[in-house]
Order: C-alpha cells, then structure tokens, then sequence
C-alpha cells in the first residue's frame, strides 16, 4: 500500500511535467500573438487543464497534451486567440461537463460558441450511432458555415488523433479510419487545406489497408534509390535552363504519398512499376507572368506529353488552388510533374481557407472567400432537409473531389463534381432555375437533361414557369444541392396537394353532417379558431394544417374527424342544418355532383393516384379509397381489387366524380390478339395512331409466338369515348383478331 501511494504522486507530477513542457512548446508557437492575447490563453490552458485533471489518453499520457497539439496546429495556421482558446477547451463541454454558460462567464460567447459548434451532440437522445453521429456532423458543419474556425480546430483535432492512434482497439481505429477518410480528408481537400489532406488520406490508408500500405512504403523505399539519379539530373537540367532564361525560381522535388500512387493504381488497374510519375517538381515563381514565363523554358527544355497540361491558374479548382500542370518526359523517357505557382498561391495551395491567417502580411485578399459557395451551399441543403442523415448523405455527395469545370451562355465559369449533369448545373445556378428546368443545349446542341457534362461544355437551361422537379432525377443527379432541392419541392408540393385533399374531404364530410366547415383563416371568428383548437387537441396535433394533411394522407378518415368536429359544434349550441344534410348525404336533384364530392381532372398530383389495376379513364364510373397515408387511390367501380377491398374495410372510401374538363391524357391498358405475321406491330401501330391515340408500353407474352400473338398495350387518351373509338379502330386491322379493355 505504501509503495502504490507513494508512485501515484510521483505518476501525477510526471504527467504535470509533461504538460507543462508541452504548454512552454506551445507558448513559443504563439509569438505572432499580443501579450495580453498570450495572457487570455494561459487562461484557457489552466482552465483545460484542471477540467482534464485525472483524465489519460489511450496511450497513457496526460489528456491535457491533446489539446495543446491540436492549439499547436493551430497556432501553425496563425489562427487568432479566440481559436487558439477554444482549442485548449475542444472537450471541456463533452468530456467534462463544463456548461457553455459557464465558457460564456469565464471566455466570452465567440469561445464559447467555437467550443459548442465543436462539442458532439447527447447520444442518449438518439437511438443508434448513425443517428446521434448525423446530427452531430450537421451541427459541426452548420456551425462551420457560421465561423469558419470550428472546422479548423475540427481538423486539426482529427489530425493529432489520426497521428497518435497507435494505442486505440483495432475496430476503433479502423471506424475512425474510415470516417476520417470519407468526410474529414474530403472536407480538408474542399476547403483548400492540401497538406491536412494528403496526410489525412496517408494515415486512413495506413490503418484501413496495412498490409498494402507496408508493400507499397517497401517499393517506393527502392524506386527511390534506383531512380536518384534521374531525379537529381532532372533537378540539374532545370535549374541550369533557368539560370540561362535569367528567371528567378525556387525548384523543389516532391514524392507522390503513398494513397496517391495506390488510388492510381486501383483506377487505372496499374502495376507499380507501371505507374512512372511518382516523382515530380514545385517551381515557385515571383509572379503571375512568371509562371507561364516559367511555362515555356520547360517546355523548352523537355517534350511535353499530349493532354497532360492543365491551367488551373485562369481557372481555378472549387477550392481556391491555383496552378500550372504539366507532364514532360525526362532523358530517360520517365514521365515527370511539375506544378508551377507564385508564392501566395502555394501559400493558398497547401494552406486553402487557413491562408487567410497564415498569409495576411502578403495581403491574400480572396483567401477569406475560399469554400465559401460550398458553405452557402450547406445552408441551402439544411433549408431543404430537416433529416440529420438525409443531411449527412447530400454533405458526403457534395465532397466528391474531383470537378469538372463547365460556362454559362454568359461566360461564368461554375464547378460541379466529375458525372454532373445539366440537372446539376441548373441547380447550381438557383433553385428556381432547377426546379423550372425542361431541357438543356450543350455547346448549341440540344441534349437530354440526364447527360454527364465534360469540362469546357457551354450549358444552356430551357425552363417553363408550369414546369416542376421530376422524381426520376434523382437518379442521375450528383450534387448535393440538387438532389436536396428536389426532394424538398417534391415534399413541399405533395403537403400543398394534400392539403386542399384533405380540405376537400373533410368539407364534403361535415356537409354529410349538416353542418358548414369552420373558417380556418384570419378572417374566422373566435368561435372557429376555439372549434379547430379543440379539435386539434383531440387529434393530438398543433396545427390545422396538420390535420388536413393527415386527412389527404389518408392518416385519419374524414368522416370520423367530421363527427368529433360535429359534436364540438353541437357542445357550442349549433344545430344540423336540414338543406346541408340533404346536399351533402345525395347531392343534387339533378344528378349534378354531390356536394363537397372529390372532383378529379388529372392536375391532383402525387397525392391522388389511379389504381394501375384497373386504370381509370375519364367517363369511367369510379370510387375512391383513402389508403393509410398513401394519398386517394382510384379504382372503377366494377374493378374486383376495389371491391375486395370494400369488403374488408368500408370506412375508408369517399365519393369522387370527373371533372367536364380534363387536364391531361389518361393512361389505360388493352389486350390485342391478333394473327402472327409480317408487319403486324406496324399495322396495330398505325391503327392507334389514326385514332389519334399513342402507344406507352408494349409487352408480350414470354412464350413464343406461334400462328397467333397476344400483346399487352398501355394507351394514352383522352376518356372513355377516346378508347371506345381507338378499339374501334384496332378491330378493322385485318390481322387483329380480338381486342379488350383489361379488367383485374
């Protein structure tokens, strides 16, 4: 006992003693700071450390040592005080229960902000761990789109992890691994941040794939020996041509990482003595001229290879990096890269949005801009999903790093991830412009609206102010923001359609009652408002149009809405009125449509559907079935699946009528038997065609055709005296034999 006492002091000073080297290491980072800055963060330090006392890494070390590597980062990208603190204290809210008022007290809501946008979410709040990890992303990343720091600590918070996860279980570090290479790498590659990137992506690798990790350290350990030579005569030959050119440049080699070569491998199925850049070279230059100055010598000096060149200088990637690529064969006939920039845009290039800080003595301007259309971006997608996962899943499509780079009929140059198609692009411009979209033209020509858009293609959307979304896009889009905004409009439209359903319902029920519906607006009288409030209650919902839409949705039945509702009335004193109750229950003497009746012209949308086994057609005799939050279905009155289904339930089904005027073509289904032989499809063809009707589908039956052939086809007409004529028109086709409409 007294040896264990004894070493617990000595354990605790050891790691107090790391501490504070760490904390004296970290102090001499923070020189660009003001003394009274320093001062703040000695604070934050104490403040960290007694929440942490106790507290130890995986690894045995003192906690406290996390957040001082992670302020150490930090302070390499010259983030200001306030970030510096609110790294010291990442995990003072989570791990210690320190409350945001009390940061507020002590630090000052913009510390205390940073800390709460960096602080996970409860997970007793969420029933699994995609679903508590979701809502934290989200609101990391909502966070972020407010100050832009929260995702610096973020990252350099990941990167210190990644750095020192030798010591975590193997499913730990493997989870970590792959949730660090799908949103943290990517979210680094999109704000610009190339060198947390690369080294993101490397140390994944190393924990994701070990065994091809240590294979391929091992072979680019011996292509480094047998290729010095060329590497350095490279270096040699280039240097010299710029000394001749009286150009000053800072020429440096680089080796391609390790993820990088394996990535090449995988995509373009190469051995690694097939992939033959895995060297190349950096030339900083003075300034913009320069590089393209720069440019020429090179190419000069060495061939350059077809198709390998790249301006990203007059058009820069999505996250800010500009450059100049190019692929020259070297003497020995080995490709070899060489990237050419100015010094701030290598400051850009390996720093992304931290240059605004790192770089503010050289002025860099636009470096505060940078990922700032992916940030609004975020907020658009939030607007538009209200789901954490939904949310999470447009963020990951959003992050797909490699862009093609396309104009508008106006010049403007937009980004959108490699497959990105017209869709895409009209999204990109606005919402609106998306949601309206009909066709495209591509360089003049026009193309479906599904085709994958290639770098350098001029984009021209076609709209129309009646057009809306298309479910099927969803398909083939790949932004984010895309397939977000559809889904929201494709929401919203089918609340709006069964809204006025379930208006239309419930009007027509509480007719049948004898009574008039409540006005539900501001122009209702304190009694309505009182009626719905009571109602509402009873249904266990806030809001009237709640109800409505669970009425259209088929989630509650009309009828027995309208008798709560009836009786709340009676309670009040208001009586059934007779005329009401006798318009309501048989309609009207002249055989006109009952009143409040479900009238149908085939602009209902989503939320009424016709039943695809009997396919209704205007002139059809028809009833309607409220389903349990399907929206109206509408069967025939003769169709046998209709009638099973009165019989089993008979609460559910509502008086619907045609409209006199019909919106659109309706589709039904005919069986055509006919005498097998040349030209028979083109004869049954013609024949519809002449009727004035078109041909949706065609089937056929799987057994082969002898003398006589049966087919399946979907038409679409008119109404009922449309496909009366179109039979019509079948039956004098000499080779139709037999021609049906087809009932279940």
């Amino acid at each position: 006992m007294l040896g264990s006492n004894s070493e617990a002091p000595a354990a605790e000073a050891a790691a107090s003693d790391a501490a504070a080297a760490s904390f004296a290491t970290l102090t001499k980072k923070l020189s660009y700071l003001s003394a009274a800055d320093i001062k703040r963060v000695r604070e934050a330090y104490k403040f960290a450390d007694e929440a942490h006392l106790g507290q130890f890494r995986a690894s045995g070390e003192p906690y406290i040592t996390h957040p001082i590597a992670v302020a150490g980062l930090c302070a390499g990208w010259k983030l200001d005080a306030t970030a510096i603190m609110a790294a010291l204290m990442h995990d003072a809210m989570e791990d210690c229960g320190t409350s945001k008022v009390e940061l507020i007290e002590r630090f000052g809501a913009p510390t205390a902000d940073l800390v709460d946008g960096l602080t996970k979410l409860d997970r007793l709040h969420f029933s699994t761990r995609e679903e508590s990890q979701a809502e934290s992303f989200r609101k990391m990343l909502l966070a972020m789109a407010r100050d832009v720091r929260v995702i610096l600590i973020k990252l350099a918070d990941r990167l210190h992890n990644m750095r020192t996860m030798q010591a975590v279980q193997p499913a730990k570090r493997e989870r970590i691994a792959r949730e660090t290479m799908e949103i943290y790498a990517p979210i680094a590659h999109r704000l610009g941040l190339n060198q947390t990137y690369r080294e993101l992506q490397e140390l994944s690798f190393q924990y994701l794939r070990p065994w091809r990790h240590a294979a391929l350290s091992k072979a680019v350990l011996r292509a480094r020996g047998n290729r010095r030579d060329i590497v350095e005569r490279v270096q040699l030959d280039v240097e010299k041509a710029f000394k001749t050119a009286k150009l000053a440049v800072d020429v440096s080699g680089r080796e391609k990482m390790l993820y990088s070569i394996y990535s090449k491998m995988e995509e373009k199925h190469l051995s690694f003595a097939q992939v033959n850049d895995i060297f190349g070279f950096r030339i900083v230059v003075g300034s913009l001229p320069e590089c393209y100055l720069a440019l020429g010598v090179l190419h000069q000096l060495y061939k350059p290879m077809p198709g390998r060149f790249k301006d990203y200088i007059a058009i820069p990637k999505a996250n800010g990096y500009q450059s100049l690529h190019t692929t020259l064969v070297s003497p020995l006939g080995t490709a070899v890269e060489f990237q050419l920039r100015t010094e701030p845009m290598h400051v850009v290039a390996e720093a992304g949005i931290a240059a605004h800080w790192l770089y503010k003595a050289h002025g860099s301007g636009d470096a505060q801009h940078l990922g700032a259309m992916w940030v609004q971006s975020l907020l658009d997608i939030q607007n538009e999903t209200r789901d954490a996962a939904e949310f999470l899943e447009h963020v990951k499509i959003d992050l797909f790093p490699d862009s093609v780079y396309v104009f508008t009929p106006m010049s403007k140059i937009l980004a959108l991830p490699r497959g990105a198609t017209a869709v895409d692009f009209a999204y990109a411009i606005h919402s609106d412009v998306g949601d309206r979209c009909i066709a495209a033209k591509v360089n003049g020509e026009s193309v479906p609206l599904r085709t994958p858009l290639r770098s350098g293609d001029v984009v021209e959307i076609i709209g129309a102010p009646s057009a809306r979304p298309n479910p099927a896009w969803l398909n083939f889009v790949r932004t984010g923001r895309a397939r977000s905004s559809i889904r929201h409009y494709l929401k919203n439209m089918e609340a709006e359609e069964s809204l006025s359903l379930g208006e239309k319902l419930l009007a027509q029920s509480i007719r049948a009652e004898g009574l008039q519906l409540p006005a539900g607006d501001e122009t209702g009288s304190d009694t309505d408002a009182q009626l719905w409030q009571a109602l509402l209650r009873w249904a266990g919902l806030k809001k009237r149009d709640e109800l409505l839409i669970d009425i259209g949705l088929g989630k509650k039945i009309p009828a027995i809405v309208a008798k709560r509702l009836a009786a709340l009335q009676a309670e009040r004193g208001t009586r059934p009125d007779a005329v009401t109750l006798t318009l309501g229950r048989y309609g009207t003497e002249d055989g006109g449509p009952a009143q409040g009746a479900v009238v149908l012209d085939g602009s209902e949308g989503a939320t009424v559907q016709l039943a695809l086994c009997c396919r209704p057609v205007p002139g059809d005799s028809i009833v309607g079935y409220l389903g349990r939050g399907e929206g109206l279905l509408v069967h025939t009155a003769d169709c046998g699946v209709g009638r099973r289904q009165f019989e089993r339930d008979k609460e559910p089904w509502i008086t619907v009528e045609w409209s006199d005027t019909p919106q659109r073509n309706f589709e039904t289904a005919v069986t055509v038997l006919l005498t097998n032989g040349k030209g028979v499809l083109a004869q049954v063809a013609s024949a519809v065609s002449g009727a004035e009707a078109d041909i949706v589908h065609i089937d056929m039956n799987e057994e082969r055709a002898g003398q006589t052939a049966e087919l399946r086809l979907l038409l679409c007409l008119r109404d009922r005296l449309h496909l009366a004529d179109t039979l019509r028109a079948l039956k004098r086709s000499p080779s139709v034999l037999r021609v049906a409409r087809v009932k279940p």
